[in-house]
């Protein structure tokens, strides 16, 4: 150490003393202050933090367990071989999932900050914390419409008699027939009275014209071969998924009108959110314990009922049953990989905005090992539900069950549905059903949906830090009125789109950018004695050589799977005209401008060579560290006794530094 860095050095170690002296001294003027933090039991006064100590645990469960565990885990783990399939499943747990949900959970809990402000760890990266507001804001468009099927859905199930399990209804075509009533198996054993054939076919998340049948008059010594010419018929559940629900049009060159049922459907659901976040965490804190919980009552009352049906066993048996092969094969470890990414729910902005409101020394680490561990069992759960169901009706019906089961809302709104109709009391099971699937949308959107009020109120404190409700309440119109193209008569193609561009690339940018700089710009070391500072002890060299080497490089593996699976946007056989992909490419590179113009304008902003200029912007600001007032103090006495406290003290001048107030360093 040379002599001008010992006396930068010590000349820190004077202001620290100065700092102390500082905090003393005002610590009897703040008795009204910690006064309000006893009676809020909050630590964080002027932010808040959770009220109980399950809160944040049952917020992140919600967030994370989302509609993907009930419609896209079960067909991708049969489709991908079964229990095999769990396999790569956990190593992508292991690998990516864990490590990257520890790293925001722990950087968010650490600085008390939301996505956008949490970058004075390295303000150079800034856009970052934009994108992921981009991305939550997109999504929260469509995930609310989902929610607003499940309403109308909710609704219609308590009818006596569930109006998708008949034909005499308005909706409905001479094409509508009921699954069931005549058995595949006559397709097998053509007479002369005429025969019925089965032609299904599965679509992909959205593509929801998932099961297509044909019918075919009979004469006297029809064979198999004459089975070929059949015409098309359509089941009860997908005429009311279709023409009832959506009155889909032909295409997005015709939206159509209003789907008056549907805007009342969704303006109810974003009244609910309102109401459940006016007051931030505090309300939907309360919230969660019924929302991340009532999931749980209803998948195992769901099994216990499901297991007892005829047909289960063998629904199960396919569900799980190893298939050791297809780990041969590169895409089912892609798509485990892809999976894993999405269902634990990293770089949406959520985990960190969660994390964000915890007391400072909550063990966050505790937290980052039981909630994806809870997600993915979640997932496998769900999917003993589902397929002990579709095996019940593959055993009612005579229909191979590869050709029952489908997935994403073709899963939810029209399969499911279609089996639930075939139960005993079925009103009863259809209102569990959807009262879960509505549960399990709502928390997923509130962490969506907090990510990005906490992420401007806390980037524009003095503007919005006094009107939350009244902003909450805005930016809840705001959504409605992004949304409402996406229940007019053509709006599923709308949603298609949204789904299909808007995260399937740019989120695993965003990832990989906040791995890479926070384990070598930050520094894995100096995240770890910050980790320290907060539980008490570092955790293992495992997490550090999986945020440094592992976790980057399988990031970058998940995009490049992606990209060489992404194709042009498309709706069962509907293709889309260049103009709506066009648009569906500007959604999905709308979070990633952010990146480089932030770092463009960040640059410009300050003074220097370019290298200068970089240099102090890759580097965390001077008042990066904790936000409470005795928590910092320790951070800062942590520095000085460390190698690391010298770099921070040579990129930020001494006398600015001394001659900030308290309340500014702080």
């Amino acid at each position: 150490m040379s002599v001008s860095e010992k006396n930068v050095f010590t000349g820190n170690q004077e202001y620290l003393k100065e700092k102390e002296l500082a905090l003393e001294e005002t610590e009897s003027s703040s008795a009204g202050s910690s006064q309000s933090s006893l009676e809020s039991g909050d630590e964080n006064v002027g932010r808040g933090n959770w009220s109980g100590r399950l809160d944040f645990l049952l917020s992140c469960v919600g967030f994370a367990v989302g509609l993907g565990n009930i419609w896209r885990f079960p067909y991708l783990c049969y489709q991908s071989g079964g229990g095999a399939f769990l396999i790569p499943y956990v190593i992508f747990l292991f690998l990516c999932g864990v490590p990257l949900f520890f790293l925001e959970i722990s950087y968010g809990q650490f600085a008390s900050l939301s996505p956008i402000t949490v970058w004075k760890i390295s303000p150079l990266f800034k856009g970052v914390g934009y994108g992921m507001i981009i991305i939550s804001g997109i999504v929260c468009v469509y995930y609310n419409i989902i929610i607003t099927w499940t309403i109308y859905f909710l609704y219609h199930s308590f009818k006596a008699v569930l109006p998708w399990s008949t034909c005499g209804n308005p909706w409905n075509t001479e094409k509508c027939y009921i699954r069931g009533e005549i058995n595949l198996t006559q397709a097998d054993n053509a007479t002369a009275n005429g025969t019925i054939g089965y032609n299904i076919n599965t679509t992909s998340l959205l593509n929801l014209s998932d099961v297509t049948v044909a019918f075919v008059g009979g004469a006297s010594n029809t064979s198999k071969s004459d089975l070929v010419n059949l015409t098309n018929k359509v089941t009860a559940s997908e005429e009311f998924w279709q023409n009832e629900v959506l009155q889909i049009t032909d295409g997005i060159e015709d939206l159509g009108t209003i789907r008056w049922e549907l805007l009342i459907c969704l303006a109810i659901a974003w009244i609910v959110v309102f109401l459940c976040l006016c007051k931030g965490i505090k309300s939907s804190g309360r919230v969660v314990y019924v929302t991340a919980t009532f999931p749980y009552l209803v998948l195992t009352i769901l099994l216990i009922r499901g297991v007892t049906l005829p047909g289960a066993g063998a629904g199960i048996y396919f569900y799980l049953v190893p298939e050791w092969e297809k780990l041969l094969t590169f895409k089912v470890w892609g798509d485990a990989a892809v999976q894993i990414f999405y269902s634990v729910g990293m770089a949406w902005g959520g985990l960190i905005t969660m994390a964000s409101y915890n007391k400072f020394n909550n063990n966050c680490y505790r937290d980052a090992m039981i909630v994806p561990l809870i997600n993915c069992g979640t997932s496998v759960f769900a999917g003993l539900v589902i397929f002990s169901v579709l095996g019940f009706m593959s055993h009612e019906t005579g229909i191979d069950i590869k050709n029952v089961v489908t997935q994403g809302p073709g899963l939810t709104f029209v399969a499911y549905p279609e089996a639930v109709a075939r139960l005993p009391i079925s009103p009863l099971w259809a209102v569990l059903f959807f009262l879960m699937l509505f549960t399990i949308g709502l928390d997923s959107q509130f962490g969506m949906f907090e990510t990005m009020t906490s992420a401007f109120v806390d980037e524009f404190p003095h503007l919005l830090k006094n009107r939350k409700v009244l902003f909450t309440a805005f930016f809840c119109f705001i959504e409605f009125l992004l949304g409402i193209p996406c229940i007019m008569e053509g709006g599923i193609y709308v949603l298609q789109i949204m789904d299909w561009y808007c995260a399937t690339f740019s989120l695993m940018l965003l990832s990989l950018t906040e791995c890479v700089v926070i384990a070598w710009i930050y520094g894995a070391d100096r995240f770890y004695k910050d980790i320290e500072l907060m539980i008490g002890y570092q955790p293992g060299v495992w997490w550090k050589i999986c945020w440094k080497y592992i976790t980057p490089a399988t990031i970058t593996f998940i995009w490049l799977f992606s990209v060489t699976q992404l194709s042009p946007v498309t709706y069962g056989d509907y293709e889309y005209p260049d103009g709506a992909i066009v648009f569906g490419w500007m959604l999905g590179l709308a979070s990633i401008v952010p990146v480089p113009v932030c770092a463009i304008i960040a640059i410009l902003g300050e003074k220097g060579s370019f290298v200068q200029r970089i240099k102090k912007l890759v580097h965390h600001t001077d008042d990066w560290g904790p936000a409470v007032e005795k928590h910092r103090v320790r951070y800062l006495q942590s520095l000085q006794n460390s190698q690391e406290s010298l770099d921070s003290v040579v990129c930020t001048p001494l006398v600015d530094a001394k001659n900030m107030s308290v309340s500014q360093q702080l």
